[in-house]
């Protein structure tokens, strides 16, 4: 009797997870369709090692190196290097330095840095993606492909 009323008075916690604020898009850097993430559970705001070569983009040094290690990696890698991105979702347009990083699960990765600059929130971000503009064939620029940068 007693076990039944402790686990009856246990309160409902809602947990939040960091998967359900991960927001998934593709954005146009230079003309070229890229993947875009916006997670609230990272600490940085990080571009693609591949993307930056591809593109052709200028590198400048990071003001505070630091190491990063990848969760299946034995390897420690040093991030050493920023890059200042120009992007655009739709009509929206804005620049963000990011560290360059090996990474494969998208071209940029938007973390708690940009959102607390840009004071953003996932229904926002959601809107900039409905707001995209049609283009002359009346397809929506989200059913093109993501380039392969």
């Amino acid at each position: 009797m007693m076990i039944r009323r402790t686990l009856n008075n246990q309160t409902s916690v809602n947990l939040e997870t960091q998967r359900e604020n991960i927001f998934h898009t593709r954005c146009n850097v230079f003309e070229n369709t890229c993947s875009l993430i916006v997670d609230s559970g990272s600490c940085y705001n990080c571009c693609s090692a591949r993307m930056v070569e591809k593109l052709n983009l200028q590198l400048v040094p990071h003001p505070k190196p630091y190491k990063l290690q990848w969760i299946n990696e034995d390897v420690e890698l040093t991030v050493d290097k920023q890059v200042k991105v120009e992007f655009s979702v739709g009509n929206y347009k804005d620049n963000v330095l990011c560290d360059v990083v090996p990474m494969e699960a998208c071209h940029i990765l938007l973390g708690r840095p940009w959102q607390f600059d840009k004071k953003t929130v996932p229904s926002r971000i959601r809107a900039l993606t409905k707001s995209r503009s049609k283009s002359t064939t009346g397809k929506s620029k989200s059913t093109q492909g993501v380039a392969q940068v």
